[in-house]
């Protein structure tokens, strides 16, 4: 038993940060709980499950290794059913709601988040936020039978798909690209055959569209159906597809178009002056919808 369990219920700041927003409720919520390092993990899940978001996050006291790395702060992330080591727009939802606490980030410019994956760099925009995306825990091509599930799953032909790769970078994606963007609107997933798997889907956009990409997410690891706008897919997307020539250096995907969101995430891969690597950087606009506390 915790302390905070031991002497009742402790009032922590609560901030709901809506995340890849255009403007007013059209982007992706996540519930953020500042102040909890002395919450047990049960009491952690039993809020994410509460709140019933795809992620809802704790804000916490860096370890000694973050310290070491830089990390102005440590989050765990949740969704209803699980804990996961990295996810996209809770890290900026995150990052804003610290920011807007009144964090001072150690380094002018950039927050370091301390998450399951390691330390995400968080870099400050004068409207925006955006992380540079983690490296993946699978990463590569996917085999025709995987291949052929997710085109059942999702209901496709397979001549709408035409490639697919894993985009692991913490909560397992499954990444297809479609042939348009209207196939990607199209999509009515099978919620059975998806149950515990995340499969993402992105097709381009005619030049002079809405964006130069849709994507959608059906999250059935994640305890939701579809997810609303998703930063670490939308990284998976940017290394493979950047790095493919599909898509350019610096590109705009719309999601959440199939939910009535209007989301827009803003990808740009950065080679290092010196050709020692990339950085791809997923960013959008944050804003505070919700703000009090909670009784923890």
């Amino acid at each position: 038993m915790t302390a905070a369990t031991a002497r009742g219920p402790v009032e922590r700041r609560f901030s709901q940060v809506d995340v890849f927003t255009t403007g007013p409720l059209t982007g992706n919520p996540v519930a953020v709980v500042h102040d909890a390092d002395d919450l047990d993990e049960p009491a952690l899940q039993a809020f994410a499950r509460w709140t019933n978001l795809s992620e809802t996050t704790f804000l916490l006291t860096p370890s000694a290794e973050g310290v070491a790395a830089g990390a102005d702060y440590r989050v765990r992330i949740f969704t209803p059913d699980r804990e996961l080591p990295f996810a996209g727009h809770p890290t900026l939802g995150s990052a804003h709601a610290w920011l807007e606490a009144g964090g001072r980030p150690r380094t002018d410019g950039v927050v370091v988040q301390e998450c399951g994956a390691g330390p995400v760099v968080v870099r400050r925009g004068e409207a925006t936020l955006a992380f540079a995306a983690p490296g993946f825990l699978r990463y590569g091509e996917v085999d025709a039978e995987t291949r052929e599930w997710a085109t059942r799953a999702l209901r496709l032909f397979p001549e709408q798909v035409l490639d697919a790769h894993w985009l692991d970078n913490g909560p397992g994606w499954l990444g297809l690209r479609l042939v348009s963007a209207d196939a990607v609107l199209a999509v009515r997933p099978d919620p059975v055959a998806l149950a515990g798997r995340d499969v993402g889907v992105i097709g381009l956009h005619e030049p002079g569209g809405p964006a130069d990409a849709e994507v959608r997410a059906f999250a059935g690891d994640l305890g939701v159906t579809e997810d609303p706008v998703t930063g670490s897919l939308n990284a998976g997307f940017g290394v493979w597809l950047v790095e493919t020539g599909v898509l350019p250096p610096a590109y705009t995907a719309r999601q959440g178009t199939a939910l009535g969101r209007d989301g827009r995430v803003h990808v740009v891969a950065e080679d290092a002056p010196d050709g020692s690597g990339r950085t791809t950087w997923v960013g959008g606009a944050t804003r505070t919808v919700v703000a009090g506390t909670v009784a923890l």
